[in-house]
């Protein structure tokens, strides 16, 4: 298993500290978010992982080994960073066949990555003819190309339809099921909600957060409970008895902060209160990750992004 190590890595470029003592590893087996506003050190991480850019100090390997030092790199790590990359003049088999022949992969790579990524079907257009969404999928078939035990995608869903992005979504999900490295750095929360395991978030080249998913939220989160029930006064008497209040919330249905539904549904059931509804409200990723970079931002606004519960 291949992982990618992070250690004490700084960048510095000129008197502006892009990365500053950044330490994290992604681990095999899971799909880890690289999140971070604008001018975080996100791409910078990226770039010197990749060989792209030298560290001022501090060290980024994969499996233990430095990019360069790699014999056939395109067979221990595939990489999108930027989908615009492919030569417009070249159909898209093309341009994999390219990057096939300098890698020395074999041939019958190219159509089994189009298969996979969805272009099989246009497989002889020229790339200048794609959309961006379609240039998406080539970038990543083109990451797909030496079969990689590592993945490093930059904004993978940018340009896709709803279609595209399940896709993507699901793709990520089974590189990662088969045992891969998966880092992949978007600004969709939503998105990276519901597709990451793990998350690593920057903020002015520092780390801010390197946690499972379900901890940053619940991190930034206060318990609270949201129900429905018929008898909403001997529940609200029971709930005082253990020191909860039962509070209103729109739609005929009910707030109790401080607590979480399991525990809510144990005394409930022991008072004989029917519940029509329970279920705990937690904060999003994205109210989580502006409460945590809010004061991060290089380009922040006055703008309240609202309190999470």
């Amino acid at each position: 298993m291949t992982s990618i190590e992070i250690r004490s890595l700084t960048k510095e470029y000129g008197r502006t500290r892009a990365l500053d003592g950044v330490t994290f590893t992604v681990e095999p087996g899971r799909v880890t978010g690289f999140l971070g506003p604008n001018g975080a050190g996100k791409s910078t991480t990226m770039r010197i992982v990749l060989g792209l850019d030298r560290p001022t100090s501090g060290t980024a390997t994969l499996g233990g080994r430095p990019f360069v030092t790699l014999d056939e790199p395109l067979r221990h790590v595939g990489a999108l960073l930027d989908a615009g990359a492919a030569h417009g003049s070249r159909t898209a088999r093309d341009h994999l066949r390219t990057l096939a022949a300098a890698g020395r992969v074999p041939d019958r790579r190219v159509d089994e990555v189009l298969e996979r990524t969805g272009i099989a079907s246009a497989a002889r257009r020229r790339v200048r003819t794609f959309s961006l969404g379609m240039r998406q999928r080539l970038g990543i078939a083109g990451a797909l190309l030496g079969d990689p035990p590592v993945l490093m995608l930059d904004e993978p869903a940018n340009g896709l339809d709803p279609e595209g992005i399940v896709w993507i979504r699901e793709l990520l999900r089974a590189l990662a099921r088969e045992g891969r490295t998966v880092l992949v750095s978007s600004h969709l929360m939503a998105e990276m909600a519901d597709t990451a395991d793990h998350l690593v978030v920057l903020g002015r080249g520092r780390l801010l957060a390197d946690t499972p998913m379900r901890d940053f939220i619940d991190s930034r989160s206060r318990p609270r409970v949201r129900l429905r029930t018929s008898e909403p006064e001997r529940l609200r008497t029971a709930l005082r008895d253990e020191g909860y209040e039962l509070l209103p919330a729109p739609d005929d249905r009910w707030t109790v902060d401080g607590a979480r539904a399991e525990d809510l549904g144990a005394l409930a059931a022991n008072a004989r209160v029917p519940l029509l509804e329970l279920a705990d409200e937690r904060a999003s990723l994205e109210q989580a990750y502006l409460e945590l970079t809010d004061a991060e931002s290089e380009f922040a606004t006055t703008a309240d992004h609202g309190s999470i519960p």
